[in-house]
């Protein structure tokens, strides 16, 4: 029997799935693979819980009650003590600060699996030191959640990159929710902020669309790929098409935006009215790997095209090698969503445990 001892940072949407999901397919990986997932400590942001084997599914009420106040320190003292092998840190937060501890969790002997895009779209310079970090202490990181949730967008392109085989360019529509916005725009008669509300309501914006809006999620997707096919760039570089008004942005309060977001219909019903019967408005990154730009825009495509005929929240990625020529491999489904993110994280655990 194989034991992989996790330790789980964030309990949001993601993180609170992901536990689910883990102690409902313990007993199937215990009986089938012979491995065994042991979940010790469960941490948020100011609370950890620690339960030395067999987490229960009341775990969430457990760190209520039985949590306490903690450090990383604290964590990794217990870890130590307990003898703890095969160690993999999740990070299922979307917190910028978190990532400073990665250096720390790997030289104490941690592997890490994480949804958090952070630490992938941080200067080169820790960029870098992260991976070089891993191999000195002989550590994995994997993130394929990172791109395309559940779908299996950076491994494809790290398995090109691999095998020496030439990719030139990357399109994509990245984000569900502006999928969502836009494929319900162009299908149905109403208002762009109608549709943003409702976006909103629905769960696919985030409490404050205009992240959504500003590309810069998209941005920050667009620079792993661009990293992983081996461009040194950094995030300030991307040309982003940002799409809020400058004087509904920056300074301006979220309550004013929910105010004016009338101010948006007359741009986008112009698009709307230029379009040709067979097209459709479409939030694309761009990568392209021979010129080493890359750019987040709204663009035309044709409804029969896989980017003008995605439905609902998903994503797809058109990927050009030069085995392929002119036609793309096209790698296309949900692309977001909390219980796909976190069914991602239970692959990429899955696949790490192989390799310990």
């Amino acid at each position: 029997m194989k034991k992989i001892n996790i330790v789980l940072f964030g309990t949001g949407n993601v993180g609170s799935i992901l536990v689910n999901q883990i102690l409902q397919a313990r007993e199937g990986l215990r009986k089938n693979e012979g491995l065994e997932l042991n979940l010790p400590v469960i941490a948020n942001s100011s609370t950890a819980f620690f339960q030395k084997e067999n987490q229960q599914a009341s775990w969430d009420t457990d760190l209520k009650n039985f949590g306490f106040p903690y450090k990383l320190e604290d964590i990794l003292n217990y870890v130590e003590e307990q003898g703890y092998e095969n160690l993999i840190a999740i990070d299922a937060t979307a917190s910028e600060d978190f990532v400073e501890n990665y250096l720390r969790l790997i030289r104490a002997g941690f592997n890490i699996v994480a949804a958090n895009k952070v630490a992938n779209t941080l200067s080169s310079q820790f960029y870098n030191e992260l991976r070089e970090t891993l191999q000195e202490h002989n550590k994995y990181f994997l993130y394929e959640t990172n791109v395309g949730a559940g779908l299996p967008v950076i491994e494809t392109l790290r398995n090109f990159h691999r095998a020496n085989e030439r990719v030139t360019r990357v399109r994509g529509v990245f984000s569900g929710s502006l999928s969502f916005i836009f494929n319900t725009y162009c299908e149905q008669e109403k208002d762009f902020s109608e549709v943003l509300t409702e976006a909103g309501k629905n769960g696919f914006t985030e409490p404050d669309p205009r992240v959504d809006l500003s590309g810069k999620d998209v941005a920050r997707k667009l620079l792993i790929l661009g990293r992983e096919l081996g461009l040194e760039k950094e995030f300030e570089e991307i040309i982003i098409q940002d799409l809020v008004p400058a004087h509904l942005n920056g300074e301006s309060s979220l309550k004013n935006f929910q105010e004016k977001k009338e101010e948006l219909n007359p741009f986008f019903l112009n698009l709307k009215q230029n379009l040709e019967q067979d097209e459709v408005i479409r939030h694309v990154g761009e990568l392209d790997v021979t010129r080493g730009t890359l750019e987040v825009k709204l663009v035309k495509e044709k409804k029969a095209s896989a980017f003008g005929a995605l439905k609902h929240a998903d994503s797809s990625f058109e990927i050009y090698a030069e085995s392929y020529g002119d036609r793309p491999l096209v790698i296309q489904g949900a692309g977001a969503g909390a219980a796909v993110t976190a069914r991602g994280v239970v692959s990429d655990i899955l696949q790490l445990a192989e390799k310990l």
